[in-house]
């Protein structure tokens, strides 16, 4: 049985947006906001160079990286063709307006990532 914590209000994530959700260990979390009013939480690093999705386009379900426009899906984290790799996808779930997440997740899950990097830094591959 999970652990939820409520994060923010639906309203709180702007439309075709996100907000990050900083974690005491491994890079932030993603919570993305669609047109269609669902939500979803994706580790805020892209699987290709490590791109904040959180700054990205969202688009009907999916997100285009800032830095190099990859689509990721944001209800399995998984990169479009031709492009391939995923990135960590994190549960939450919507009551009444508000946003919760699954205090297990955040702190077990990915863990060891790097934060995302906008730019030229020293942990780009």
């Amino acid at each position: 049985m999970s652990d939820w914590k409520q994060l923010c209000a639906v309203d709180d994530i702007p439309v075709l947006g996100a907000r990050r959700l900083k974690r005491a260990r491994g890079a932030d979390v993603a919570i993305f906001r669609t047109e269609g009013e669902r939500v979803f939480a994706l580790l805020d690093r892209c699987p290709h160079k490590g791109g904040p999705l959180s700054q990205g386009i969202v688009f009907g379900e999916r997100v285009a990286c800032p830095l190099h426009n990859w689509s990721i899906g944001l209800a399995d984290g998984c990169a479009a063709a031709p492009d391939e790799g995923s990135t960590q996808r994190f549960s939450l779930k919507v009551e009444d307006g508000q946003v919760f997440v699954d205090v297990e997740e955040l702190a077990t899950l990915a863990i060891d990532e790097l934060p995302a990097c906008a730019g030229a830094c020293e942990h780009a591959a």
